[in-house]
């Protein structure tokens, strides 16, 4: 490559760089610098460093016990996004052609175009007791049944499934539509049944998509607090909503600085853990 040619590539990639650095990069570095405070520099308040907030929250378990609870949230929102994203994904790629497509396009990406507060709280209408679903439900049998799933952990996944089943769907998709129609048809015609094209054929070609999507979902929802805690109600409370409520309720950045960098963390290390078989798996 040419010193113009390398001169050209480095104006290309500068914007993308400048906009890292403003939106990645310096809200991180700011946040390193508020958990190793005493106080919030902000007014006439006294401050100086210390580790003291990652003590803390190293030596309270509920800490832990929160952030297990969430690491597991993260972990069922994404198993039944998979679950409910790869049939649809499929019936997208292979199964429909011209408006009907389009029109399950529609349908899948109509949650990004409403408002987050908007899908909770019409999951709420339909989840509580005396609810949409709860009436649906007892005009088909003929007994009475009481469904009131708000305040519940099914509750909270129903509302995250909800919101991040997209990415699946969106991901699985492109790698599906990738794979080559004359791969399935010659597997059929070798006498592969369709579970063992499945299993053998198709799944480990859309892989890439699969992972693509859990990591969408998984690192998101592990630190999500708006869903658990309208959803939840007193069983919402999470890593998340701990998080929320030190910048929020309680005013102590710091620590919720350090409990951020803590999750950023746990994240990380668990992507990095599982990359070696994601990789193998992808490839």
């Amino acid at each position: 490559m040419t010193r113009a040619e390398r001169i050209r590539a480095l104006g290309l990639l500068a914007p993308a760089y400048l906009w890292l650095t403003v939106a990645v990069f310096l809200p991180l570095s700011a946040m390193a610098f508020f958990s190793l405070l005493t106080e919030v520099p902000f007014g006439e308040r006294e401050w100086s460093f210390t580790i003291a907030n990652y003590t803390e929250v190293f030596g309270n378990p509920v800490y832990a016990t929160l952030l297990w609870k969430s690491l597991k949230l993260g972990f069922w929102v994404t198993f039944w996004c998979l679950v409910l994203g790869f049939p649809c994904a499929w019936i997208l790629a292979r199964m429909l052609k011209g408006r009907s497509r389009e029109v399950l396009f529609l349908l899948v990406i109509l949650p990004f175009w409403s408002n987050a507060l908007v899908r909770i709280f019409s999951w709420a209408i339909v989840l509580r007791g005396n609810g949409v679903l709860d009436r649906a439900v007892n005009a088909v049998l003929p007994w009475d049944v009481n469904i009131n799933l708000m305040f519940s952990e099914p509750a909270i996944i129903i509302g995250l499934v909800h919101s991040y089943l997209p990415y699946v769907i969106l991901t699985t998709y492109l790698s599906l539509q990738a794979i080559d129609e004359t791969l399935i048809e010659a597997a059929r015609s070798l006498g592969a049944r369709w579970p063992r094209i499945l299993w053998r054929l198709v799944l480990p070609l859309a892989l890439p998509g699969l992972i693509a999507g859990a990591v969408l979902v998984f690192v998101p929802v592990v630190g999500s607090f708006m869903e658990p805690r309208l959803l939840g109600g007193r069983f919402g409370t999470t890593y998340g909503t701990l998080i929320e409520d030190q910048f929020v309720a309680v005013f102590n950045w710091p620590l919720g600085a350090a409990l951020s960098f803590i999750l950023l963390a746990v994240v990380l290390v668990i992507l990095a853990a599982a990359s070696p078989a994601l990789r193998k798996a992808a490839t």
